[in-house]
């Protein structure tokens, strides 16, 4: 494949199901994915949401490493505002230390969750502020170049943990060109600025000892499957399930999927709707033809896909039937 494949995992928590049971799902797709030649998997912080466990990503990047042997795994990404940079480097250095050569560390200044949970995670409207002082510090920490005298990482690691600045608008191009790192844009749920960041990325990129020319990951959405009317049937009920979710935090309470479908495709239920415009979906050669051109409309150098069907096995199967296309297996 010419464009390198990763894997966005949001290790969701279906309905009746426990925490632990997404765990070892995230185990399962991170094996799947190390099977089918994917490059890495990333997974992202978010609190407070009851369909999404990977509040802890340091922890579950450690507890997946540890049951998988040769992939990548990554945050994708850690919300650095919300932490000091140095319990980051720690946390970071610790498992590239027992992961050596296996861990990315992407960086994003969202908060990730609501008001009120921002509020409990010490975190003011003003922290996203420092963001790009708060990344050079980290990679200081990570580098053995402190810019706080007297104060190290410890442990830190002998390997790199290379640093990837990711983010859904022209600030996050701005400042990983001028860090000279690589820059993921969240794509799969924020498609709006994608093409004019990516460009200005790239307009703008400064060499650095990390990266000597610009590198670009871009997030899509994919269902994929055997026959086309079950993987846009997997897509429905994703989709559904997610806006649901979403709606579910406000007003409007618990509603049919003919109520959802109705209210995706209102004015009022547009944003939500086109919140997943890059969505690849249907039988491998359908998907095949979907990221082989929205790779060259972007122009990027790594696709980081995140499999939604709800089911286990269609996430499993999505993944390997993706890669395969790609491969032109």
């Amino acid at each position: 494949m010419s464009t390198a494949l990763s894997l966005l995992d949001l290790a969701p928590v279906a309905p009746g199901q426990r925490a632990r049971d997404s765990f070892e799902a995230s185990v399962e797709l991170a094996r799947a994915a190390e099977r089918s030649g994917y490059r890495r998997v990333w997974y992202a912080e978010h609190h407070n949401m009851a369909s999404i466990a990977s509040t802890a990503t340091s922890v579950l990047i450690g507890y997946v490493a540890e049951h998988t042997a040769t992939i990548r795994l990554g945050s994708g990404g850690v919300m650095l505002p919300n932490h000091s940079p140095l319990v980051i480097a720690e946390q970071f250095g610790t498992l590239e230390t027992l992961y050596p050569g296996r861990i990315d560390l992407g960086l994003g200044r969202a908060p990730g969750t609501d008001q009120n949970t921002m509020r409990a995670l010490r975190r003011s409207n003003t922290s996203a502020d420092t963001f790009p002082q708060d990344v050079l510090e980290l990679q200081g920490y990570l580098s053995g170049n402190s810019r706080v005298p007297g104060v190290q990482a410890v442990p830190r690691a002998e390997g790199v943990v290379p640093l990837y600045i990711l983010g859904s608008s022209l600030f996050g191009a701005q400042l990983a060109a001028q860090l000279g790192l690589p820059y993921g844009f969240a794509s799969h749920f924020a498609p709006d600025a994608l093409h004019q960041a990516v460009a200005l990325y790239r307009d703008t990129f400064k060499p650095s000892e990390q990266l000597a020319e610009p590198y670009v990951i871009v997030g899509a959405n994919v269902f994929t499957a055997e026959d086309h009317d079950e993987a846009e049937a997997q897509k429905a009920a994703a989709y559904r399930a997610r806006a649901r979710a979403m709606i579910a935090r406000g007003p409007m309470g618990e509603l049919t999927d003919d109520q959802i479908d109705a209210f995706l495709a209102s004015p009022g239920g547009h944003p939500l709707a086109s919140m997943t415009r890059y969505t690849a979906v249907g039988t491998p050669a359908e998907v095949r033809d979907y990221l082989e051109g929205f790779a060259a409309s972007t122009g990027a150098d790594e696709l980081i896909l995140a499999h939604h069907a709800q089911s286990l096995p269609d996430r499993i199967r999505s993944v390997e039937l993706t890669s395969a296309a790609m491969a032109g297996v």
